[in-house]
């Protein structure tokens, strides 16, 4: 089935429901063509920023930085699902060029892997909190190599993002 499959039947119940555009583009501004480039970034900076806490986190001797680090990938895997499915309406809503089709592929797949991935890495830093707060050294860093691991993920999922918007101008408004 691939990333047509279950993913894909999930997206299109969300998007039929109208949770992501409950109300349209009624309170989006003028100039966005989709709420997807209004949400995207944030994601991004809220996983970043948990793997250089977790970072620190491994140097440090209490477990607060390491509670942030779980604050942040939980708000970060929730606004990255949120975003992986304003991702799947905004290709319905913009021209994209016949030779970026590929690329819109190629960047629906490494997203819907990212998701998955740094939303099971998440779910496991929730169920070990408690190892992790009395400072499980080796944990840490097995967490922080997760984190890493995370990153690229993110890191490709993204410049595939740019590729559609950089170079083929996918979601771009044309000057008159």
């Amino acid at each position: 089935m691939g990333s047509r499959g279950t993913a894909g039947v999930a997206a299109r119940l969300l998007l039929a429901s109208g949770a992501l555009m409950p109300f349209g583009r009624l309170w989006l501004p003028d100039w966005a063509p989709n709420l997807h480039p209004m949400l995207v970034h944030f994601p991004i900076a809220l996983l970043v920023t948990a793997v250089a806490v977790d970072l620190l986190a491994v140097f440090s001797r209490g477990a607060a930085l390491t509670r942030r680090a779980t604050g942040f990938y939980g708000l970060g895997a929730v606004l990255l699902l949120v975003t992986y499915f304003s991702g799947r309406d905004a290709a319905a809503t913009v021209f994209t060029p016949g030779m970026a089709h590929v690329v819109v592929q190629e960047h629906w797949d490494w997203a819907m892997w990212t998701t998955i991935y740094f939303s099971a890495l998440t779910g496991a830093r929730f169920l070990a909190r408690r190892r992790l707060s009395r400072g499980h050294r080796g944990l840490r860093v097995a967490f922080l190599a997760g984190g890493s691991c995370g990153a690229v993920l993110l890191t490709m999922t993204a410049e595939r993002g740019a590729r559609l918007v950089y170079e083929f101008g996918v979601g771009v408004v044309g000057v008159p």
